[in-house]
């Protein structure tokens, strides 16, 4: 394993508090402290009433920890923060039943954890539990080139699960999929701290047990 990996280490970031980074607000929670379900305009409950439960569960945290940034950034009531998704699937924020000009939002879910960030650029947050990585494992030759490779390494839970939250960080804030072939033209060249190939500048923490990365990525 590269040497470089078994010195890299990601810092703790505090759940439940909001954190700035690169010009975006983020926010991470455990799933067990989300007691409250956020208020939902009557185009967000018509999309959660399509969901089967369990997806719903996920959106509904998501969307919780969307208002709650939202209500630092704007003075509307959280009932008219709105987050609905695109055709893509990807979310894009209203307020008061209008688009927010040049403001991105991205959200993240594991069985754990949540986190939600918003940002002045194209923005994605990924989450992925050290307990993944021998999922991620599977399908490295996939997701990673034979130099990421090389940089990771395979044994090491917290970087496998670290440079997978990246890549899908990565591919949300393109509005791509990271089963495609989009996440092979996005290279990792650091992990300690994050580098991203391209116009893209990255971060990566713990919170728990999970690894949770920010992608802001220029037009």
């Amino acid at each position: 394993m590269d040497t470089a990996v078994m010195h890299t280490a990601f810092r703790p970031i505090a759940p439940g508090e909001v954190h700035r980074w690169g010009g975006a607000a983020l926010l991470a929670a455990r799933r067990s402290d989300l007691r409250t379900a956020p208020p939902l305009s009557p185009a967000e409950l018509r999309v959660a009433r399509a969901l089967p439960d369990r997806r719903r569960a996920d959106w509904l945290a998501g969307r919780l920890l969307v208002k709650l940034l939202a209500r630092e950034a704007f003075t509307a009531p959280a009932y008219e923060v709105e987050v609905l998704p695109r055709a893509d699937g990807s979310p894009y924020l209203l307020v008061g039943g209008s688009p927010v000009p040049g403001l991105h939002v991205s959200i993240s879910h594991t069985a754990r954890h949540v986190a939600a960030a918003l940002a002045p650029e194209p923005v994605g947050v990924d989450l992925c539990e050290t307990a993944s990585a021998p999922l991620v494992r599977r399908v490295t030759d996939h997701v990673f080139s034979p130099r990421e490779l090389s940089l990771i390494g395979t044994e090491r839970p917290e970087a496998l699960a670290g440079a997978w939250a990246l890549k899908e960080a990565a591919v949300k804030a393109d509005r791509s999929g990271v089963f495609g072939p989009a996440p092979r033209r996005i290279e990792i060249l650091g992990l300690g701290p994050p580098v991203l190939g391209g116009r893209r500048r990255a971060m990566a923490w713990r919170t728990g047990d999970a690894l949770l990365a920010l992608v802001l990525a220029r037009p």
